[in-house]
């Protein structure tokens, strides 16, 4: 496999609640962190690309703000990327491409996301209102949550899931987020207690949603022979993108059950990484509700259509089955910080590369994929990651 770019550091604050500090002051905790991790310094830093605060950060201007606060210069580029869910990877996915293309030496992918300071009503206004078709959906108050219920209910019609099965997975993310550091939820939950939780739209309930979360992350990528000159790297292999031109919900009837845009962006992925689905040893996935992993575990190859629940169930997806998903805890334990979340996909597959997960470490990980996403999944970006 040749590496595209290498990840040579990582850093980031726990998923959290982060009230007496500032946006820039969390960016700095985990910028530093990975620098200093990488084993360079801010000097050799050729490119900032940042995922776009919320749009109650405090600090306006942010990328540029970052760059005077640190005081360093930047011969490449420094920018800031939106795409809602996708802009952690975004983020990464341009880094990567700054310095696969030459542009760059060194460039850094980076983000925080602040959102707990702000009450929740002023937080639905201005993010999960805007969602959707503003003459159509708005009105009817259709929100993330409300679609992936329409995937779960679906679900459950066509395949017989039941909701015990379903409820497997976020225990099973549970039980991962109790071993990682940087989860904002870590207490261990049953069956029970996910079939007992407060409803959100049916059939998913508490804990089969995220949190709100703040969190900040930065991921250091340089050229292949840099990174090896460094000695610790973990190399970014292959890449797929597809968007369905679907704005969140279709307006043609479409099979719920499936997630077209994943298909296609980790096929293409698989290929330029020269691998198949089964070779993956774990995935870290932007999923945002119990239903959504599942989905995606068959969309992208690990389990045949209408079985993933039952590979749930069983233990395929968790440490020590198959192929473990979301060994961070996932979305709904981890936390999920929307604009970083990919971010915090890449550190985990980092250190599942490098060996250094832990007790939560998948035993000879040597290829690892991680995803984002848009709207109901109507479009998909996938990495491919392997260690040397």
């Amino acid at each position: 496999m040749k590496p595209l770019a290498s990840v040579v550091g990582i850093g980031a604050l726990p998923v959290g609640k982060y009230v007496d500090v500032l946006e820039h002051e969390m960016m700095l905790r985990a910028l530093v962190e990975a620098v200093e991790d990488a084993g360079l310094s801010k000097s050799d830093i050729d490119a900032l690309v940042f995922s776009l605060p919320r749009p109650y950060a405090e600090q306006r201007y942010f990328g540029t703000f970052m760059a005077g606060y640190l005081e360093t210069p930047i011969d490449d580029i420094l920018l800031e990327v939106l795409g809602n869910g996708m802009t952690g990877g975004l983020a990464f996915d341009v880094a990567v491409d700054r310095v696969a293309t030459g542009k760059a030496k060194v460039a850094v992918a980076l983000g925080v996301n602040r959102e707990l300071h702000v009450p929740t009503g002023k937080h639905m206004e201005l993010t999960m209102r805007a969602v959707g078709d503003v003459d159509f959906h708005v009105p009817f108050g259709v929100t993330p949550i409300a679609w992936y219920a329409l995937n779960a209910t679906r679900y459950m019609h066509d395949f017989g899931l039941t909701r015990e099965q379903l409820a497997s997975i976020p225990v099973k993310n549970r039980r991962h987020a109790a071993l990682n550091p940087l989860a904002q939820l870590r207490k261990e939950i049953t069956v029970e207690d996910v079939l007992n939780a407060r409803p959100i739209v049916r059939p998913l309930g508490l804990l089969d949603v995220p949190p709100r979360s703040d969190g900040a992350v930065a991921i250091v990528i340089a050229r292949p022979d840099i990174a090896r000159s460094l000695g610790r790297y973990v190399d970014v292999v292959g890449r797929g993108f597809h968007h369905e031109g679907v704005h969140q919900v279709s307006s043609r009837p479409r099979d719920l059950t499936v997630f077209e845009s994943a298909q296609l962006a980790s096929r293409t992925a698989y290929e330029s990484a020269g691998i198949t689905a089964g070779e993956l040893d774990f995935l870290e996935v932007y999923a945002p509700c119990s239903i959504v992993e599942l989905i995606l575990t068959e969309s992208v190859g690990l389990f045949p259509k209408g079985t993933g629940g039952i590979a749930a169930a069983a233990g395929a997806t968790s440490l020590g089955g198959q192929v473990p998903v979301c060994t961070s805890g996932g979305l709904a334990s981890r936390g999920h910080p929307p604009h970083v979340t990919p971010l915090y996909n890449v550190y985990e597959a980092v250190e599942q590369l490098r060996g250094e997960a832990g007790e939560r470490q998948v035993e000879k990980a040597a290829i690892g994929a991680v995803t984002a996403e848009l709207g109901d999944y109507n479009a998909t970006m996938m990495h491919i990651l392997a260690n040397s």
